[in-house]
Parts: structure tokens; sequence; C-alpha cells
């Protein structure tokens, strides 16, 4: 049987929040800061989108279709691009149009809605499925969740919405001895093939490639061949699964980066017979070797490969929860601004910047967080939310009065008018007090931390 090498390239931008403080609650409600964003991202369109699209067109190109990446980007991220950076769409148009890339389904607001609310999570999907279909013309049918994010519950409704695959992190503590080099199913529906992350490989690209303190620095493409090789010598695939913007942002320019992955098809083709499919050919070429069984979200960050970098703490729960608490009234209200802010307030990076992992993982935490520190990071998302929650309050439909009713005394000589005013019980958010710094402009963060040696 053959053997097969999936790339695949995550691509998000998070809106950043401003600085917004307890006394714009109520007064003012202009959440995003519109400079910081639109400067990040022309800087990372820049360093990333634009010379790697035109780097792995040249490549797809020159072998003949016989490379094949794939791609899952948020809708908040190509609202972004259409806003700040048109070029990148069309850049990655001329790919789709080769035929040679996979573009894959996911959340709209890169949220953890699938955590608590399937009803949003499923429109959120639909919603940027069919805007990455009206763009690249590519309808997805396999599927990546927000941070790949994934248990068998939420395997399940994946697989409902028609969804053929889905893509999730080799955890060790759910493969135990297991390999992530073969595809499996879902344990509840085993319609749906699972493609597991290699993140040992992955983060020898993604994080360790500039390392020096690495012992296997430099990493060149023959090197990282070899391995390949050693490693599927039994195994089926390689899954290398990162964040787009490793080439040329977290790994910048001047560390070869884009010379490496120049070389790199080059050193495949013609050292083995390893293959390059999209996650679509991967599934159709290989059989699903077992059920892979996940009773509680797995996700590729950190150490632990859970949802504790989003939700692990107290604050994270508090913002989490009383976001959710307003959807109800959110749909009621039917206000299209309301929902877009809705769903903007959703994307996981609000609640990372809260996460208080100072040990094994804060470095990678604090590297990434646009925050002087998490506390900070918590108040001004509740000062944003609680002005939220005001607009949301202020917009719901008033119900009319109960008009006052005659009552008729038995021996009929007087008539008692009891007027019956209408009740309306207001859910009223306590602000926060206190201020932050103003947050300094930072990029999205990585999904798991760099490990030392092979």
């Amino acid at each position: 049987m053959e053997k097969s090498i999936c790339f695949y390239f995550q691509v998000h931008q998070p809106d950043r929040l401003r600085l917004y403080r307890f006394f714009d609650i109520g007064r003012e409600s202009h959440y995003f800061d519109d400079f910081a964003n639109r400067t990040i991202l022309r800087r990372v369109a820049e360093r990333c989108y634009l010379p790697a699209n035109s780097l792995l067109l040249e490549l797809i190109k020159k072998y003949n279709g016989a490379f094949k990446v794939a791609f899952s980007i948020s809708g908040v991220a190509i609202e972004q691009f259409e806003r700040y950076a048109p070029e990148v769409i069309s850049s990655f148009r001329e790919l789709a149009k080769t035929g040679c890339v996979e573009f894959l389904a996911e959340t709209y607001s890169h949220s953890l809605a699938s955590l608590i609310s399937p009803a949003e999570f499923k429109e959120q999907v639909m919603i940027q499925s069919s805007k990455i279909e009206s763009l690249f013309g590519f309808k997805p049918a396999v599927f990546r969740n927000t941070e790949l994010i994934y248990s068998d519950l939420i395997g399940s409704m994946v697989s409902d919405m028609g969804f053929t695959a889905m893509l999730t992190e080799g955890a060790k503590h759910i493969l135990g001895w297991k390999s992530p080099n073969y595809l499996y199913t879902n344990a509840i529906n085993p319609r749906l093939k699972l493609l597991l992350k290699n993140f040992n490989l992955s983060d020898d690209i993604a994080f360790r490639f500039s390392n020096r303190a690495w012992s296997n620095w430099p990493l060149t493409s023959d090197k990282y061949v070899t391995w390949i090789s050693d490693t599927l010598a039994k195994d089926d695939i390689v899954n290398l699964f990162m964040d787009y913007e490793t080439f040329g942002e977290h790994q910048s320019a001047s560390t070869g980066i884009f010379e490496f992955m120049r070389h790199l098809p080059e050193a495949v083709l013609s050292r083995t017979n390893v293959t390059f499919d999209t996650p679509s050919q991967v599934c159709a070429k290989h059989q699903p070797v077992a059920p892979l069984h996940v009773p509680f979200p797995i996700s590729w960050a950190d150490e632990e490969r859970d949802t504790s970098a989003w939700l692990g703490n107290e604050l994270q729960n508090e913002a989490f929860n009383k976001l959710y608490s307003a959807e109800s009234d959110v749909r009621r209200v039917n206000d299209p601004k309301l929902l877009s802010d809705f769903r903007r307030l959703q994307e996981s990076d609000h609640f990372y910047y809260m996460c208080t992992k100072f040990f094994s993982d804060g470095a990678v935490h604090s590297y990434f967080n646009p925050y002087d520190t998490p506390y900070e990071a918590f108040i001004n998302y509740m000062n944003v939310l609680s002005d939220f929650l005001l607009r949301v309050e202020k917009a719901l439909p008033t119900a009319p009065p109960i008009s006052g009713t005659v009552i008729a005394q038995r021996n009929g000589s007087k008539k008692a008018e009891a007027p019956l005013k209408a009740q309306k019980s207001k859910l009223k958010a306590k602000p926060k007090t206190g201020m932050v710094a103003n947050p300094k402009a930072g990029d999205k963060k990585p999904k798991s931390k760099p490990k030392s040696g092979k």
C-alpha cells in the first residue's frame, strides 16, 4: 500500500480587543482594536501568507500536482483579509485553481461553541463552509474544529452535519500504545474517519526549527525525510498539522524555513515512494484500523492536550459561561450587529489570553499574549462583555402591559378596578471594576509547547 504525507495548515487571525475601561460601559460600544488588527494582519500577510502561498503555487506547478496541501481558514480571518489584505484571498484562489489544495470546514468565529452550544456550533460551521465555497469554489467535505478540539460526541455531531472525516490531535493519553499514523473512526458513528496529528514531526517544523539549543538543529530536508521514512516503514500516514504562520511569522524567513519547504517535496518524491495527499485523498486511499474512543475533549494545546488552555481556571469559565448565557437573547433580538459582536467575542483567543499556566506551558502562553497578565485580559474582556449584555437587554422586545381588570362585587353595587402592572425581570450584568494597561499588539498563540529532543 502507498504511504502518505498529509500537510494541513490552519489560517486564523483574532479580532483583538481595544483597551476598554469600566467607564466606557454603557457609553461606547466599539470593542475591537482596528488599528492593531490591520497592522498585524498586514505584517503577517507580507511575511507569511503572500510569500508562502507563492511558494506553494511554485511547488505545485514544479511537481505537476504531486505536491498537495490542505487549509482551513476561519471566517473571521477571511473578514480581515477582505478588509485589510484582499490580495491574500486572490493568492488562495490561485492555489484553489490548481486542484491540489483542499479547503476544510471549521467554526466561523474560531470558537469553542462545540463545547457548549450545538446549535451555535452547527450554524457557524454552515456559514464558514458556505463562505469557503463562494470564495474558492470548493465545498468542504472534511472538518477541522477550533484548536483541533475533538470528542466522541463532537465527532458524532460533525458526522451528522454530513462531513466524512475530521482532523484532531494524536494525544498520547488517548492513543496509549496505538500510533497516530493510521486512519481511525469515530467511536459513535464509524462513518466519520479521523486523521491524527503526528505532533513530534509537526512540532519539529512549527516550534523547534530555529531552536539552536535543539540537539537536531539545523533541520534539513534530507534529515527530515529520513525521519519520515523511518516512521512510515511500518505505518501508513504522517499527518503534519500546524499554523500557517509558522512560515515567515513564528519562524522568520531568516531561519531558512522557506528554503526548507522549497526542497522538501523533491527530497520526499525522489527518495521515497511516499505521496503527498490531501485529507480526502488519505481517507479514500487508506482503510481505518479501529474506532478511537475519546470520552472527554482533547486539543492540540500544551502538554495536557485538553481544553485547559481556554477553560482551565475560574476567570475563563466565568467569562465563557457569561457570554453564552446571552445566546438565546441574542437570537431573539435578531440584530446583525449584535450577532456579529457575539460571534467575535466567542473567538478562542480571548479565553486563551486569560490562561494562568505559569509553569510547564507558561512561556508559550505569555509570549503570544497581548496582555501583560491574564488578569488584565479578564478585566478588559469582562468590561466589554458587560456593555454587550446591556445592549442585548435594551434590544430585547418589551412585552405589552397587562390591561386593568374589572372585578364585580357580590352585591353588584360597585365595581372595583385593580390595575395590574406588567413586571419585567432584568438581568443586569455586574461590571467588574478596574482598568487595564493598554494591551500591546500581538499575534495568536501556538497550540503546543516545543519539546526538547527527538
